[in-house]
């Protein structure tokens, strides 16, 4: 095996300075282009590699980017993580990826253990914790934006979707459809993105002159998404609901095994719509109507942000819009 080339090695080999090496490889400097292409051709049969380690002591860079999701398992991630490669890819950046379990204290300590390893910028997706990071930019000295913060309070750098949006027009695609007893199966787990999706569905409620019905509304307090729908399904049919908007997909997944097992059509006795648009929407049976969020863009809305961040630049913190899907799982009342 071989062992390590450096720049004196390649010096050595094509007679010249090592600190022509270091211009020719880097382009900068003085240096013809024959030599310029020499060198290069060298470094190349000789399997050099630059050092990392070596880059950031001059850089005071590491080119690296911490990323904190909820769970691996969890559907909703894999296009925001995409994002987030696609772009951190290009700019030459790895990605270092750790998952919360959505436990404030790992999502924290996850945070600071990313730090110690001297990575450029974190990005947290669903944060538990996202309102206290304000007070730790200044002794991090690194960007951290959240996306789909679910902390409650401010934070100054965010990428999020329009929940509120995405929820009006989850309901006025039901009402059109000629629905007046819609429900709603939210999560008390997330709050901030609960209280928007909740506020949207009764917003556009009273817009066609409808009062929400509180027993239409059956927001859980467990984690368990699926379970939640499950659950929720006799008691919204109890209280005459012909159609229900769901805090997101898994929740409405929840609802339509629930109903296969009693044997209930959907969406002849219950027109369903989700959240989000994960990929197990298109495989369901019926295919699930959805609002989707814009998730690789959200991904790559947010490590835009932090290589913003990186050159100085000030940034916002960005809404973005969502849509409805239309599939087989909503009709005619």
């Amino acid at each position: 095996m071989r062992s390590h080339i450096s720049i004196k090695d390649i010096a050595r080999a094509a007679g010249v300075s090592h600190s022509t090496v270091s211009r020719a490889l880097k382009g900068t400097g003085r240096i013809s282009p024959a030599t310029r292409d020499r060198i290069r051709h060298i470094a190349k049969e000789m399997g050099y590699t630059p050092s990392l380690v070596a880059r950031s002591l001059v850089t005071k860079r590491t080119h690296s980017l911490g990323l904190v999701v909820t769970q691996l398992s969890d559907p909703f991630i894999d296009r925001i993580v995409d994002g987030i490669e696609d772009l951190a890819t290009a700019a030459g950046y790895s990605v270092l990826l750790s998952s919360s379990h959505a436990d404030p204290a790992r999502e924290m300590a996850i945070v600071e253990a990313f730090h110690t390893r001297r990575v450029d910028g974190v990005i947290v997706l669903a944060s538990r914790v996202g309102n206290l990071y304000s007070e730790r930019l200044q002794e991090l000295s690194v960007p951290i934006v959240l996306i789909n913060n679910q902390a409650n309070g401010e934070y100054i750098y965010s990428v999020s979707a329009d929940d509120e949006g995405g929820a009006r027009l989850a309901v006025r695609h039901l009402l059109d459809l000629g629905h007046r007893r819609i429900g709603y199966i939210g999560s008390s787990f997330r709050p901030p993105s609960n209280q928007r999706r909740l506020a949207g569905y009764q917003a556009e409620l009273k817009r066609a002159g409808i009062t929400p019905d509180p027993d239409l509304i059956i927001v859980s307090d467990t984690s368990d998404d699926v379970a939640n729908g499950r659950d929720a399904l006799s008691q919204l049919l109890s209280v005459g609901a012909t159609a229900v908007l769901c805090y997101n997909d898994r929740t409405a997944i929840g609802v339509l095994v629930a109903a296969r097992e009693s044997g209930i059509s959907i969406p002849k006795r219950l027109s369903v719509v989700g959240f989000d648009d994960i990929d197990a929407g298109w495989y369901v049976t019926p295919p699930l109507t959805t609002i989707h969020q814009p998730r690789m863009e959200m991904g790559r809305r947010a490590m835009q942000m932090v290589l913003n961040l990186l050159a100085g630049h000030e940034v916002s913190n960005e809404i973005l819009p969502c849509h409805l899907i239309t599939r087989e799982s909503t009709t005619f009342p």
